[in-house]
């Protein structure tokens, strides 16, 4: 069995993992997820048609969170039987906010608006091919910050 991104392009993999964006090169603009042969730069004030890949950086800081109790529609894949989760929006050096789910293990207790957040890559769903990986936002537990809650 092997493990394979569950989306292509957006993250690698590894020990170091890393969510993959979009760099304009005339004006420097970083978008996430990659911008895929849009043609135009996201940002309004820029003509750019030129773009590079550029991974981001894996550490953040919790903007916001919530969880879902319910089963999103497809395409998301539920575990059998469905198990709630948390969300986190993780605001990034370069200026993104991005959207995740949170590391098995962790829930909305364990976050807090202004914690740092580190990208992980774990198994979404296994089917007849492997595992299936997705990118998620695991919490960064301060050394006895545990024994203060």
């Amino acid at each position: 069995m092997t493990a394979t991104p569950a989306i292509e392009g957006w993250f690698t993999t590894g020990a170091q993992p890393a969510l993959v964006g979009t760099r304009c090169t005339t004006c420097t603009t970083v978008f996430f997820p990659p911008t895929a042969g849009a043609g135009f730069c996201r940002n309004p004030a820029c003509g750019g048609e030129a773009f590079e890949d550029v991974e981001l950086s894996r550490h953040g800081v919790i903007w916001s969170y919530t969880d879902a109790q319910y089963q999103p529609p497809p395409p998301y894949v539920p575990r059998a039987p469905y198990e709630p989760f948390a969300l986190a929006a993780v605001e990034l050096p370069e200026g993104l906010v991005v959207l995740g789910q949170v590391a098995d293990g962790y829930g909305v207790d364990d976050l807090r608006v202004g914690a740092e957040a580190e990208l992980v890559v774990e198994t979404l769903y296994t089917d007849d091919q492997g595992d299936h990986t997705i990118w998620r936002w695991k919490p960064v537990v301060e050394m006895g910050a545990e024994a203060d809650g």
